[in-house]
């Protein structure tokens, strides 16, 4: 009998740690799948910051870096400026990335370094309880606002497809969802895409991929997934924000 599934060469041999329903596990896998299609494993490096993305360091049987929160992107550089011919992602969340690594990420891009990012959008902070994002929904409950984010306190979410794909720099800019399998599908060939493009020395390149966090959304896997589709899409719209092509 031919094996057509397995896992991949690029993933350790551990058992998740993940809460159930969490998307954590399946970005993983899309990047080990990614990093064994293209031929990379021996010269990737992936940078993990501080929340539960950082515990990527336990499933990629790759080099890893960790980093303070929210300076993955500026580790990165540095990475990727010493050994170019490496190829250097970062793996981030919506707190980490979006809030105090706000000025790393949008420098980073407006640089243009040739890194790859993944970031995860659960609207919400995971690892430290449940609290208020700069990515969570208007009238969300969280552990920092219980009766729902107050746009007009707290400001809107930020989109960050959108902020980065406003900067002159060339780069790759797209969100795609996890929420089921077509587009997950849909976004393994967006992050491949990502990789390609570092690969060939064109341009920075960001992944922003929707996931669900049904512990802290207080919902299960199920109706965390109907919540992303019926909440989140109207307010973050999937598809290619910016190429290097574009003028």
């Amino acid at each position: 009998m031919r094996t057509i599934f397995e896992r991949p060469a690029s993933m350790t041999k551990i058992e998740t740690h993940y809460c159930p329903g969490c998307t954590h596990g399946v970005a993983h896998r899309m990047v080990a799948e990614i990093v064994d299609e293209l031929g990379i494993r021996g010269k990737t490096v992936g940078i993990a910051p501080v929340g539960c993305s950082v515990l990527i360091y336990k499933y990629m049987d790759t080099d890893m870096q960790s980093a303070a929160h929210g300076r993955a992107p500026a580790v990165a550089t540095g990475v990727k400026r010493v050994r170019p011919e490496l190829c250097v992602y970062t793996y981030q969340g919506d707190g980490d990335l979006a809030s105090i690594g706000m000025g790393e990420i949008v420098h980073a891009a407006n640089r243009g370094e040739k890194i790859t990012v993944v970031f995860i959008n659960n609207a919400v902070y995971g690892m430290t309880g449940g609290q208020m994002a700069p990515t969570t929904m208007p009238g969300q409950k969280t552990t920092t606002s219980p009766k729902g984010r107050d746009v007009e306190w707290c400001g809107s979410p930020i989109r960050m497809a959108e902020l980065l794909s406003t900067l002159h720099t060339p780069s790759y800019v797209v969100r795609a969802s996890l929420h089921t399998p077509a587009h997950i599908v849909s976004a393994k060939k967006a992050l491949r895409q990502a990789f390609s493009y570092q690969l060939a020395g064109t341009c920075f390149s960001f992944v922003e991929l929707l996931s669900i966090c049904p512990t802290n959304w207080g919902f299960t896997p199920v109706q965390s997934n109907k919540w992303l589709k019926d909440t989140m899409l109207p307010y973050y719209p999937l598809g290619v924000f910016k190429t290097p092509e574009d003028k």
